[in-house]
């Protein structure tokens, strides 16, 4: 009878189901959330390949330890401080560039009121018209273009490397700011709102080894600046005219008036109409 009662004891015990907190689930939810940015911002960065490096290592100790390799374990107590502040060191711009993004995420605006997302970044249906004209126009007769339509996170670094300008978009004052053998043709121009803040200003190049090797410095210059700000970056190519388009550090290339027209679009209204959901699932889609 004992051992009967002592069965039923024992499977209460192991059948008992731990109570499940509300701050439980969010704690996954959050944790989850973070891990997704992460591999998300390592896929990106020379991290991805120092992570397949990493893998390698740890398989590799792991054999050591399995068969009692004394003097390896001993090379790998010693170096593990060593390789943890070397790794710091040789990905800081990194580092810093995810510190940057986690900044200027639209979630913290929103939860702590820094500013009206209907309005920050936003631009008129006239701007819209007279961009996708001036990229169409200079498309047909092969004029570069590089052009940085600036949303929350301020391009003032980027403008600082420039001319000002403080002009009203137009199809004109674009096409004639990269018209060839003109003192402003050469670097990025910077629109903010229904204005042309900036003419010939410096952008980072991207370090992505991923972008083809037929991409040239104006295309590397429009992911560059995507990667580090959440801008849209529309380039022409000089050799092609086809037009590119660079956001969030993808490239969508090829992209005709209409396909450049409905991306302005979105960006114009992701403020009041996009939620993050939706961004992800329209993320998806461009990068097909």
């Amino acid at each position: 009878m004992k051992q009967i009662d002592f069965l039923f004891d024992f499977n209460r015990t192991s059948l008992h189901m731990p109570t499940i907190r509300f701050s439980d689930i969010l704690e996954v939810f959050i944790i989850a959330f973070l891990v997704y940015h992460i591999l998300v911002w390592a896929k990106n960065t020379r991290l991805w390949s120092l992570l397949k490096g990493i893998i390698v290592i740890v398989v590799f100790i792991l054999i050591a330890a399995l068969f009692n390799m004394s003097t390896i374990l001993w090379i790998v107590e010693r170096v593990f401080s060593i390789a943890i502040i070397a790794m710091v060191v040789i990905l800081q711009p990194e580092l810093r560039k995810a510190l940057e993004e986690l900044g200027r995420k639209n979630f913290f605006s929103n939860v702590l009121s820094l500013g009206d997302p209907k309005t920050e970044g936003r631009f008129s249906d006239r701007t819209l018209n007279e961009i996708v004209r001036a990229c169409v126009e200079m498309g047909k007769v092969r004029t570069g273009a590089l052009i940085v339509i600036e949303q929350n996170h301020p391009l003032a670094e980027y403008e600082r490397t420039g001319i000002d300008v403080d002009g009203i978009v137009t199809s004109q004052l674009l096409i004639n700011i990269f018209e060839h053998n003109t003192p402003l043709h050469d670097g990025a121009v910077i629109i903010r709102g229904d204005r042309v803040t900036a003419a010939t200003c410096y952008l980072p190049l991207s370090d992505n080894m991923g972008i083809g090797k037929e991409l040239g410095t104006r295309h590397r210059a429009g992911i560059g600046v995507s990667e580090a700000t959440d801008s849209l970056t529309i380039i022409v190519s000089e050799e092609t005219g086809k037009i590119s388009i660079a956001y969030e550090g993808e490239l969508e290339r090829a992209v005709d008036s209409d396909r450049l027209r409905e991306r302005l679009r979105i960006l114009q209204d992701k403020h009041t109409e996009e939620t993050p959901i939706k961004h992800l699932a329209r993320k998806a889609k461009v990068r097909k």
